[in-house]
């Protein structure tokens, strides 16, 4: 019970930042609707009742895209075992989770960096870079060349390398010659994606064809990454079961291994840490090959399984907004985890709404960034809602 309470209590706070940044984006909603600023003066109630439920109406989309339609969800269950309205009443959430993973990939991967002291600016670089490195072992090492295990295998291991390398570079400026991690991460950014668009537009092992658009061949057709629910078309495979896993390795990598802490050490004050032995220049390399890795590992993962394709966006948006996970998340594993299933809820249940209303999708990005900064800032929500437990505790101890 004490541990239920305890987990409740950590949750409490994120929970009303949560709910604090839907009742502001709802007020945008209402008041930047042309309809109801029109109506605003001359009938102040009928605007208003028009404005919350047009926001209701998005946040009612919203929601259904994230986790599903609970009408055809009661339709799933009342069928018993039709396999297709269960996948339709499924899919809202199953997508959900599907895109959450790449960003806990790339989130654990740059909090890696940040414990150590190092803006890695770089995830979309060596996810990239990683997604490159998986398509080569696809299609190098499957379609029966290698047993499907094996194959598989090796597409993780070409991802967790090919990402190492890229974080390499940047942490190898930075600890030889004092290179801006900042900047040259950056710049890789732009380095990798242009290099994707080179492999897939002219080298012909790579390309699909008939070379149209540069994307690489089908990969499914080489390496078919194994999905873990019975429903075949949903499309959540095993990539979600190693970014959950990879985020324990993480945490105990940090939390409770000898190298872990000579690196948070690091992070926190390098002089010290150099004063104790340990050497400055190793941690910056071993935090960015480790952080690289892991974006890789996902790039790889999210290519051959979920993408099943090679692309020069491959990335996305996917590198900036780990980093607002990895900060939010407290750059903690689990608080990464949970960070990006939220964002991962927010962008497939956004898509929905965009379709079904006429709300723009910049006012999603808008209510994402609210989410962001309240819960970055804890303080502002309680004082927001003006926590009655906090209020108390500084009485009592007055």
């Amino acid at each position: 019970m004490n541990r239920i309470g305890a987990m409740a209590s950590k949750l409490r706070v994120p929970a009303l930042s949560i709910f604090v940044a839907l009742f502001i984006g709802a007020l945008f909603i209402i008041f930047t609707d042309v309809e109801v600023l029109g109506r605003l003066l001359s009938d102040p109630i009928g605007a208003l009742g028009l404005g919350v439920g047009r926001a209701a109406t998005a946040y009612s989309a919203l929601l259904r895209g994230a986790f599903g339609d609970p009408e055809t969800i009661g339709k799933a269950l009342a069928s018993g075992g039709d396999v297709q309205l269960w996948a339709r009443a499924l899919r809202p959430i199953v997508e959900s989770v599907v895109a959450s993973v790449p960003l806990i990939f790339v989130g654990l991967g740059v909090s890696v960096a940040f414990r150590t002291g190092i803006f890695n600016i770089g995830g979309a670089g060596q996810y990239t870079m990683g997604a490159v490195g998986g398509t080569l072992a696809a299609l190098i090492f499957g379609g029966g060349v290698t047993p499907a295990p094996i194959a598989i295998i090796l597409v993780m291991i070409f991802g967790l390398i090919g990402g190492a390398l890229w974080a390499f570079i940047p942490g190898f400026l930075k600890a030889r010659v004092g290179a801006s991690e900042v900047i040259t991460t950056i710049m890789l950014n732009f380095i990798a994606a242009q290099f994707v668009f080179f492999l897939v537009s002219n080298v012909e092992f790579i390309q699909k064809p008939p070379r149209i658009q540069p994307v690489s061949k089908e990969l499914s057709q080489f390496v078919d990454l194994p999905g873990i629910l019975p429903i075949e078309s949903l499309r959540l495979d095993i990539g979600i079961i190693v970014a959950l896993l990879t985020a324990v390795a993480v945490s105990w990598f940090l939390f409770r291994s000898t190298r872990g802490f000579e690196l948070r050490t690091a992070g926190l004050n390098i002089a010290a840490a150099k004063y104790a032995g340990m050497g400055a220049a190793s941690s910056i390399i071993t935090a960015m090959l480790i952080s690289g890795a892991i974006s890789g590992l996902g790039g790889a993962l999210v290519a051959v399984g979920t993408v099943k394709q090679l692309s020069p966006g491959i990335a996305g948006s996917v590198g900036f907004t780990a980093i607002a996970i990895a900060l939010v998340g407290g750059t903690r594993p689990s608080g990464v985890v949970a960070t990006a299933l939220v964002f991962g809820l927010l962008q497939h249940g956004g898509s929905l709404m965009q379709v079904t209303t006429s709300i723009p999708i910049e006012m999603l990005l808008f209510i994402q960034a609210l989410v962001i900064a309240f819960i970055a800032a804890p303080e502002l929500t309680l004082g927001i809602v003006k926590n009655p437990f906090v209020r108390r505790s500084k009485s009592v101890t007055k």
